[in-house]
């Protein structure tokens, strides 16, 4: 199977049935996100205990987000955010420790949307409201402004 067909069953898998579709409970960060373009809009809400690990996280997308950052340090979430921003952008593979072998071939199957430049904003708009959610920026995350 190539990248291409791999990205496409994941996205339609995660899309039929997404996770942590819901509001975290107690959450203690939130932030908006929204790209105009193609009208996707996202809330994270996050719950950090003391060591500031992600207790959960949730959103109304990007499923396999939410999945992969449980349970990590904020420290190691931010470093995967950016990791997987730069795959999306220019580099050819993931080179965070923080993730393990089958979390990154997860991930690297979404290098798939560089060939549709129209979704990049779509796939990334919930990565950027998770930082912004951490640094609590209290701005709404705007594509168009990225």
């Amino acid at each position: 199977m190539n990248i291409k067909e791999l990205y496409q069953e994941i996205i339609l898998e995660h899309g039929k049935n997404p996770h942590n579709l819901r509001k975290t409970e107690n959450f203690n960060k939130d932030a908006k996100g929204n790209n105009p373009l193609c009208g996707d809009n996202v809330h994270i809400f996050l719950k950090l205990d003391e060591d500031k690990k992600v207790q959960d996280v949730s959103m109304a997308s990007a499923s396999i987000m939410t999945d992969l950052m449980k349970g990590k340090e904020e420290v190691q979430v931010k470093e995967i955010v950016n990791d997987f921003l730069c795959m999306i952008k220019e580099n050819p593979e993931l080179k965070s420790k923080n993730l393990q072998e089958d979390e990154k071939t997860k991930l690297m199957c979404l290098s798939g949307v560089k060939q549709y430049p129209m979704r990049v904003k779509c796939a990334t708009l919930s990565w950027h409201t998770l930082i912004s959610a951490i640094d609590k920026t209290q701005e709404e995350i705007n594509t168009e402004t990225r």
